[in-house]
């Protein structure tokens, strides 16, 4: 995380409100809430594991057993069952 001093970007009369409250002390400022990504949306791994799921899915539909997904993925079966049996993606 990288600090920013309040002088170099606040004006003094909110830097003056704000040392009503604290006085010396680092606080965290949040982003809004509409600014927020998902995620892996920056990184691609939120695709990579779509990606993924979805192979695991086709492979479930072309009569791969659910032991040998987990075996073959280096996941367990429940993780493979949650994968093959999710409702939005059984299309």
């Amino acid at each position: 995380m990288k600090y920013v001093k309040a002088t170099a970007v606040l004006p003094e009369n909110l830097i003056a409100e704000i040392q009503k409250y604290v006085q010396g002390e680092t606080i965290y400022i949040p982003k809004p809430k509409s600014s927020y990504e998902k995620w892996g949306a920056r990184s691609g791994g939120r695709q990579l594991i779509d990606e993924r799921n979805a192979a695991i899915r086709k492979a479930f539909r072309n009569g791969e057993t659910i032991p040998q997904l987990a075996d073959d993925y280096g996941l367990s079966v429940e993780t493979v069952k949650k994968i093959v049996y999710v409702k939005s993606c059984m299309s």
